[in-house]
This record gives structure tokens, C-alpha cells and sequence, in this order.
């Protein structure tokens, strides 16, 4: 009787602490509290009594503070100190950077959904959309991909024209100061429809209006230098474009060895106090055509003329005009055949004024930080945009191209290995164009979403990668011969840029994504992080004592609730709506508090050496990606009016990324360095084995039907292409002749039914089979004038281009 009445205060105890940090329900509690009740009440278990006062004594130094700030809090401090890896200001900066959104709430272990369901839901203002009906759709009109790419290798001078006029470079610049003042959203769209028409209109609308002298002179320029640039970028009258990437320093940009020296010259006839700059830059986009040039460089003062002792004062921000003496703007690279404007830019000896560092003088050496801050919008729109515009554009023409081509005399869409491919197309634009949107209408609600950048950037790129691919699979020889009828083949090209730049993904994947998650997001470690290097000691033990507590409570609980999320099949969670997408909710917390506990057990082990072990990182990144994913999803389901219709696409979708979140955890716990706790973790993240499954075959037929079909579903995912019925857009014929198809499939039924199998039309080829069935009388002269004006437009949409020898040659001659 006294074991039992010990067990219980001790479960009372415990239940206090792990509840006081860690949030448990009162279910979850009792759940906890009988299963472990059930352990140590085994009859005659030594092990259990031993336990018993080990959990005791474990309470009685938890619960009293002195005792706890000597014989734990203090050993582990000294230990903490240690295993704390070195971090520099420019890691420091970049962990600091944007803001916490979803991402937080997925690191807790039990996202706090009204969060999500509370945000903005994402939506265009009557002058915004009359600019995307208007403006854009004209644009649009006036691109040739295929004039672009192969015999101008520059956009036309008329649409040049067009975007300075109409303002597609002033979508971010305030009204005031001649700007359009667009929402992210909005802006996020413009650059989807581009995108689903020519890369390199994207391309080249998309650069000013992100990370760039617009975007840093809004935020950190000086009122001079804002009225002076800005209504010139505005106009169109100054081009800009932002140098960063050096031969020396590519992903780590931090490590620039461009260098500016404060010195004085002479500038417009007068000595000024100024900066010596020394650089050579490459990769930058529209630097051939810019005449105004951001400049990231190392900024030095040795003969401490800005006053202060430090003599390197860090990387440094200006403005360079192109006119500029000694500055000169190379020539082109040709990225892949895409010709938007990119090429190198060097300085030797460029002497500029120090009011030209953005900001003014005060601002010198704060460019790291003024970047990163900054990037973190950019990458949510530019990059995932253009790839979720190329994915609504591929996806409807190869699921349209999948009805109307015919093989073994049935639409290709209707063989298995075809439309399962067509139902990962699918889930994958809607879940693209879900985090792109739901994301977007967070940055215009006041998020900086820091970690989502990356997510969006790594994961809208890599997903493009593979839809691209798939496409590619199925419209076979028309994807992969080049010329004004190919609609994929430069978007293919293309693809590699987008992996490339603003981040490699690689380099995403394996050390931002987690690596910037687990400090930033997490609820207790920076906290654990400023305490270690707080200078007063006594101070820095007592919060890191509170953090560390705080943490303990935290793993846990989040321990607890994955073993019971595990055992109920993610029961034991909450959702917020009711409904058929409740369970994803459910699972979703259920692998929040997995992968927290996970984090955990790795970042108190590993330490330091967890930077090192990428590919765990990255596993664990994937982890936390999916679930950001599945959010979105979850999100933009409800933001657009939970359609029904729409179920089973989100259903695809989920389960997907839900699959691939058990996978990444699984291959994690296998190569976990440290076995014993693979194992203890194994036991707590999937006590059950591997229960959660991918989508079924019959899921992706009902997928594939939605969108070879003229179907709501497939206008609805689609919209904010460019879907014009002009005579030269692809996706337009490609419509018209898919909702002709399911017209005509009754006649073509005829032709075998009561023509071919009767024996009355022999003929191999459908002009053939149509003239015999007339006049065999199997048709009438109606029914096959509309199987010949259907048949005419499934052939000028499979039919590819040839070339005189003389035309490819000129096509090649050097820019």
C-alpha cells in the first residue's frame, strides 16, 4: 500500500513537471500515468522498486532549486560550454534573421493550429488584379519563347518597353514614390504567369523586385538616397542589379574577398571622404543591361578615418552608378541556352563617395545582416513563383497532351504507368502552389519567414525538377524537339538555374533548412545559447538553468506524446476542424512531437558534431519540410473554400508528404551514430513498426481523371497560367482540343464498334477510317466534319518542328 501511494505521488509529481512544460492534456497525462504505472507495479520487480527511488530522488533534485543549480544545472553548463560550437557574427546574423512563423509551431510538438487557421488568407485587390488581367495578359502576348531564346537571345525592345512603362519593375516600390506598392501575393502571381509563359520574362521581372538595391533601399537607404533611386527604378530610367557571388565565393558568400578601402579621392571634381573598391563579381543577373549596381564587399578602414578602433569593419552595402570609372560590365554568360540578361562585372580602383553605402556611413559593415534579413522574403517569392508557374503550365498541357494522344487506340492517360505519373503531377502543383500562396499572404500579414524561405526555395525547385521530368516523360519526342511548337523544352533547361541560385540546394537541404531551424525555432535553445555566452556568469547560469528546465519538460512531454500519437495511430492528437482532413491534422502533430523529441535526443548528444553530420541534418530537415508542406496544403484547402472536389488531390497530397516524413525518420534512426539511442528513440517514435502509408493506385487514377477532363479541378489548379486561346499559346490548343475529346469519344467508339469490328472501315489511319465510315454510312457528313476538325487540332498540337540546316546555324552564331 505505501509502494502504490508512493507510485502515485510520484506520477502526481512527474505529471506536474512535464505538464507545467511541456503543455500535456489531462488525457494524455492519465494515458502517461497508467502505462507507467503499469511498469512498476509488475508483482515482484526488483528493478520496479529500484526505479521507484530513482524517480524520488530525480524529484527531490529537480524540485529544489539549490540543489539542482549545483549537482546538475552547473556540471552541465561547464559541459554546454564546451560542446557549443563556435559561431560567427555572420552565423549569428543569419540565425537572427526574419521572423518565426509555422515553422516554430512545428518544433514544439504540438503546433497550435488557430495560428495557421487565423492567418490571412491570401487575396488580390481590385488593382492588383486588373494588373494580372490586363498588363500581364498583354505581356504574355507579346513573348515568343522560342524568338527569345533562339534568335534574339533577349526579350524583344517592345516588351522592354512595355514592363518599364506598365511598372513590372516597381511591383515592391511605394506608390509614393512612383511604384506600384503591390502585396507580396499579388506580386507572387505576376511572376506565376510569366513563369508559365517565358522563363525569361520571369527571370527578368523577377530580380528587381527581389533582394536587390529596391528592396535594400526601402528598408535601410537613407530618405536622399530613396527620393533620388527610387522613382528612377521605378520608371524604368535606372536598371539594377545586385552583385554578390565572386569566382572565390559562391554558397559562402559570407567569405567574399571583394574589398572597399576608406580612403579619400576625388569624386565630381572635389575631394571626398570615399571607398577604394576592388571586386569581381559573376553570376549576376542583369548586370549587361544595368545602370545602377548593388555591391556587396569587405569594407577596410586602417587609418580609422570613420572613427572607433576596428579596422575591419565587415561587409558593406553601396550603390554603384555604371558610369562609374573603373567599374566595367563584362560580357554575357549563357545559362543553358535561357538567355535572360547575367553576366560578370569587375572594379579596379572604383572610387564612389561614402554616402553611396546604403544607409549612409552609419550602415557600414551591417550588409550581412541587411542580406540575410532581407532574403528571406525574396526566396519565398521569386524562385518558388517562376517553378510554381512552369508546374501549372507543364502539368496542363502534358495532363491535356495525355487525353487527346493516342496509342494502341486508347488515350495514353489511360494506362496505368501513365496516369500515376499525371497523379504525382497533380499533388505536386497543388502542394507548390499551396505553401507559395499560404506563405505569401504571411509576408503581407508582417512574417520574414525565415526557415520557410529555404523550405519554399529547396522544395518548389526540386519538385519543379521532378514534375518537369515527368512531363517530359509523357509528351516523349514533342518535349524533347526544340522549336515554336515545343512548349517544355526550354522550361527543362531551365531547370538547373533554379536549383542553383540564391542557395544551392544542396547546400539548403543539407546545412539551412534544420541547421537554421533547430536554434531559431526551437523553444529553448537559443535561449540555452545566449546564456552560455552571457559575460556575467552568475546571471547566464540562472537562465540557463530556467531554459534547461524548460527543455527538460519539453522533451518529455514531446516523448510522451510521440509514444501515444505512435500506439493510437496519431489518435491521442487534436485536430481543429472536423471532417475528412482532421486525420492529417492529427498526424501531423503526432510527427511534430516525434521529430522535436528526435531534435532533441540528437543536438544533447551529438552537440557540435551534429553540424557536421549533414545528412542526418538533412533527413531531419526533410522531416520538418514535410510537415511544413502538409500544412500548406492543409491551409490553402481551407482558404479556398474546402472544395470538395478538391479532396482527393489533398489526400494525395498529404499522405505523400506524411510517408515521406515516416521515411526520413526511419533512415535518420538507422544511422543515428549513437545505437543505444537510435534504439530508445525507435522505441518512442514507432513502437509499432512503420505504420503510415503512401497513396494507393486507385487514388492516383482518380487524380489523373480530374485533370484530363475539362473539369473545375483542373481550371482551379491551373489558374494564374497563361490560358489564353490565342492562336500561339500551346496550353490554349491544348484545351480546345481536350474539351472537344470528350465530345468526339462517342464517334470514335463508333468507328471501332460498327466499323472496324463489323470490317466496313479497314483503313490504319483516322482521315482514312473517317472517309470510309462515311461511305460505309457508319457516320453522317456532320459527325465526320467534327472528327476532321478534331483530329486537325490533336495534330497541329503533336506534331514538332524541322529546321533547314542553315537556320540551326544561324540560331547558333555567338551572342
Amino acid at each position: 500500500m505505501l509502494s502504490f501511494t508512493i507510485i502515485v505521488a510520484l506520477l502526481v509529481g512527474l505529471g506536474w513537471i512535464v505538464a507545467r512544460q511541456g503543455g500535456l492534456g489531462p488525457a494524455t497525462l492519465a494515458v502517461a500515468a497508467a502505462l507507467v504505472a503499469w511498469i512498476l507495479l509488475v508483482p515482484e520487480a526488483v528493478w520496479g522498486q529500484a526505479l521507484l527511488w530513482l524517480v524520488l530522488l530525480g524529484l527531490i533534485l529537480v524540485g529544489t532549486d539549490p540543489l539542482r543549480l549545483r549537482m546538475i544545472t552547473r556540471p552541465f553548463f561547464r559541459l554546454y560550454k564546451r560542446m557549443l560550437p563556435r559561431m560567427s557574427d555572420t552565423e549569428r546574423e543569419a540565425l537572427e534573421a526574419g521572423t518565426v512563423w509555422w515553422d516554430g509551431e512545428l518544433f514544439t510538438g504540438r503546433p497550435d493550429w488557430q495560428k495557421l487557421l487565423g492567418s490571412p488568407v491570401p487575396k488580390l485587390s481590385e488593382e492588383e488584379r486588373a494588373f494580372l488581367d490586363g498588363p500581364c495578359e498583354e505581356l504574355c502576348r507579346m513573348l515568343d519563347e522560342w524568338d527569345i531564346t533562339h534568335h534574339r537571345a533577349d526579350l524583344p525592345p517592345e516588351a522592354w518597353e512595355f514592363m518599364k512603362k506598365q511598372g513590372f519593375f516597381a511591383m515592391i516600390i511605394p506608390k509614393r514614390y512612383g511604384g506600384r506598392e503591390f502585396s507580396a501575393y499579388a506580386h507572387s502571381c505576376v511572376l506565376a504567369k510569366l513563369a508559365s509563359r517565358s522563363s525569361v520574362a520571369c527571370s527578368t521581372v523577377a530580380v528587381p523586385n527581389s533582394l536587390g538595391p529596391a528592396e535594400l533601399l526601402l528598408h535601410y537607404g537613407t530618405e536622399a538616397q530613396r527620393q533620388h533611386y527610387l522613382p528612377r527604378l521605378a520608371s524604368g530610367k535606372d536598371i539594377p542589379c545586385f552583385g554578390l557571388t565572386a569566382p572565390r565565393a559562391g554558397s559562402d558568400a559570407a567569405s567574399i574577398p571583394d574589398t572597399g578601402l576608406v580612403c579619400r579621392g576625388t569624386w565630381q571634381g572635389k575631394e571626398v571622404l570615399g571607398i577604394r573598391l576592388n571586386f569581381s563579381k559573376r553570376y549576376i543577373t542583369l548586370a549587361p543591361v544595368a545602370t545602377v549596381i548593388g555591391l556587396a564587399f569587405r569594407l577596410f578602414d586602417p587609418e580609422r578615418l570613420l572613427g572607433g578602433e576596428k579596422t575591419d569593419r565587415g561587409i558593406t552595402v553601396a550603390l554603384v552608378p555604371r558610369d562609374t570609372p573603373g567599374l566595367r560590365i563584362g560580357r554575357r554568360h549563357f545559362p543553358l541556352n535561357i538567355p535572360f540578361q547575367n553576366g560578370p562585372i569587375e572594379g579596379k580602383d572604383v572610387f564612389v563617395p561614402l554616402d553611396s553605402i546604403i544607409g549612409g556611413p552609419e550602415m557600414a559593415g551591417q550588409g550581412w545582416r541587411m542580406l540575410v534579413e532581407q532574403l528571406s522574403v525574396g526566396r519565398c517569392i521569386s524562385l518558388p513563383s517562376n517553378s510554381v508557374g512552369g508546374a501549372k503550365g507543364a502539368l496542363y498541357s502534358t495532363a491535356g497532351y495525355a487525353r487527346i494522344r493516342r496509342q494502341f487506340n486508347l488515350p495514353i492517360s489511360e494506362f496505368e504507368g501513365i496516369s500515376s505519373v499525371l497523379a504525382r503531377m497533380t499533388a505536386t502543383t497543388y502542394v507548390m502552389d499551396a505553401a507559395r500562396s499560404v506563405t505569401a499572404a504571411a509576408i503581407d500579414g508582417g512574417e520574414k519567414p525565415a526557415v520557410p524561405s529555404g523550405i519554399l526555395k529547396y522544395h518548389c525547385t526540386e519538385l519543379g525538377r521532378q514534375l518537369v521530368n515527368d512531363a517530359m516523360d509523357i509528351q516523349g519526342g514533342k518535349g524533347i524537339c526544340l522549336g515554336p511548337r515545343n512548349y517544355l523544352g526550354r522550361g527543362y533547361q531551365l531547370t538547373p538555374v533554379g536549383i542553383t541560385v540564391e542557395g544551392a540546394n544542396i547546400l539548403t537541404r543539407n546545412l539551412i533548412i534544420f541547421g537554421q531551424g533547430a536554434v531559431r525555432c526551437h523553444p529553448w535553445v537559443l535561449k540555452e545559447m545566449q546564456a552560455a555566452q552571457d559575460p556575467d556568469r552568475k546571471r547566464g547560469l540562472r537562465a540557463f538553468d530556467e531554459a534547461l528546465m524548460g527543455h527538460v519538460g519539453y522533451t518529455l512531454s514531446n516523448a510522451v506524446r510521440s509514444l501515444l500519437g505512435a500506439l493510437t495511430l496519431s489518435r491521442s492528437a487534436s485536430a481543429p476542424v472536423s471532417g475528412p482532413t482532421a486525420r492529417f491534422y492529427e498526424h501531423i502533430e503526432r510527427f511534430s512531437a516525434s521529430f522535436a523529441f528526435a531534435t532533441d535526443i540528437a543536438m544533447l548528444s551529438l552537440g557540435g558534431y551534429l553540424k557536421k553530420k549533414e545528412s542526418l541534418s538533412a533527413r531531419l530537415g526533410d522531416v520538418l519540410s514535410a510537415m511544413y508542406l502538409a500544412s500548406m496544403v492543409l491551409k490553402h484547402f481551407e482558404d479556398q473554400g474546402r472544395q470538395e472536389e478538391d479532396l482527393p488531390i489533398v489526400e494525395y497530397a498529404c499522405r505523400t508528404l506524411l510517408y515521406r516524413a515516416q521515411e526520413q525518420l526511419h533512415s535518420f534512426l538507422r544511422n543515428f551514430p549513437v545505437r543505444w539511442l537510435a534504439g530508445l528513440m525507435r522505441g518512442v517514435i514507432f513502437p509499432r513498426g512503420l505504420t503510415y502509408s503512401a497513396p494507393d493506385d486507385r487514388l492516383g487514377r482518380q487524380l489523373a481523371r480530374l485533370l484530363t477532363a475539362p473539369t473545375a479541378v483542373r481550371e482551379r489548379l491551373c489558374a494564374g497560367a497563361y490560358l489564353s486561346r490565342d492562336p500561339d499559346n500551346h496550353l490554349g490548343l491544348v484545351q480546345e482540343a481536350l474539351e472537344v475529346a470528350g465530345e468526339v469519344e462517342p464517334l470514335l467508339k463508333k468507328l471501332r464498334v460498327e466499323g472496324e469490328k463489323t470490317g466496313k472501315v479497314t483503313a490504319l489511319d483516322l482521315p482514312a477510317q473517317i472517309e470510309q465510315a462515311l461511305r460505309e454510312k457508319v457516320i453522317t457528313q456532320a459527325e465526320a466534319e467534327r472528327l476532321r476538325r478534331y483530329d486537325a487540332k490533336v495534330m497541329e498540337i503533336v506534331h514538332v518542328d524541322d529546321f533547314d540546316p542553315e537556320e540551326l546555324q544561324a540560331g547558333l552564331q555567338p551572342i
